[in-house]
């Protein structure tokens, strides 16, 4: 059966902290990580996306969660095209020329600090998202070829915040030949730079969803002024057809929430938790054992 995995993206942000959402005792690293595996089996991991994690720290998320529970792990920028700060990369590596050499090493690196995530079965997917100046054509499918092709053998999916890139079908055979996970999104809709919800199947091993809100700044504001949004039951209830869609192709699917101010992803994570029979059967189970 397949299984359908409602979470968050990230279980450390500041705003959650402050929301009061971890309950006392479970505030501390360990704690935080702990509690959050009792709501929500997969997590998104978005630190390795500003420096290269250490493969104790990995090691540690992996300990302090059951068999089962996933981590989908965002890309150091360097391997996304992303502008990438010298401080960011590691010391012996700051005067290296930004070229394919230092981009292999960096993502020899990334890789090894992933390994106890993918050698303990924990590792949903390495998630490649793309920035909004990568735009569709040749040039653009060599740059993310060349990242698969260094990332061959491990799951590989991939957002693209340029909305041309879902105007030609051209866009999920590509992905499907790389056997890359397309990640549909949820944004506000109407504006230049909002990305349509499609949901392509180009992996029947993984599909996933992120849920970026509905804010009118999208693309334009700051942090947090693009990602505030509440959602409602509504708005949720909106994709349930979808992510069936997506649910009855692939073998496993990742719903997660990315609308941040306090504690909205996680209320909306367990929103749509509620609204997904599969969730709540699933949930029941675990919660009875």
């Amino acid at each position: 059966m397949t299984r359908i995995l409602v979470g968050t993206c990230g279980w450390t942000d500041p705003a959650l902290l402050r929301s009061g959402w971890y309950p006392p005792g479970h505030r501390d690293p360990e704690g935080r990580l702990r509690h959050y595996t009792t709501r929500f089996p997969v997590v998104e991991v978005d630190s390795p996306y500003y420096a290269l994690p250490s493969p104790r720290t990995t090691t540690g998320w992996a300990d302090r969660t059951p068999a089962g529970f996933r981590f989908d792990v965002k890309a150091f920028s360097l391997l996304t095209g992303h502008p990438t700060r010298p401080a960011a990369l590691p010391a012996d590596l700051r005067g290296h020329p930004r070229d394919e050499g230092l981009l292999t090493e960096v993502w020899t690196r990334y890789a090894e600090a992933l390994a106890p995530l993918r050698d303990t079965g924990r590792l949903g997917t390495l998630l490649f998202q793309y920035p909004p100046s990568l735009a569709p054509g040749p040039g653009a499918e060599a740059f993310i070829r060349a990242a698969r092709e260094r990332a061959r053998g491990w799951p590989f999916a991939v957002e693209f915040r340029d909305p041309a890139w879902w105007r030609t079908e051209r866009t999920a055979a590509f992905l499907t030949d790389l056997d890359a996970t397309a990640v549909a999104v949820d944004t506000v809709q109407g504006l230049p730079t909002s990305l349509p919800p499609v949901t392509p199947v180009t992996t029947p091993r993984l599909s996933m969803i992120r849920f970026h809100g509905r804010s009118p700044y999208w693309g334009t504001g700051t942090k947090e002024e693009r990602f505030r949004h509440t959602y409602t039951a509504a708005e949720l209830e909106k994709w349930l057809p979808r992510i069936a869609h997506l649910a009855d192709r692939t073998e496993e699917t990742h719903v997660l929430f990315n609308n941040c101010c306090a504690d909205a992803a996680a209320s909306a994570a367990q929103t749509m938790s509620a609204l997904l029979p599969h969730q709540r059967s699933t949930r029941s189970a675990a919660e009875a054992g």
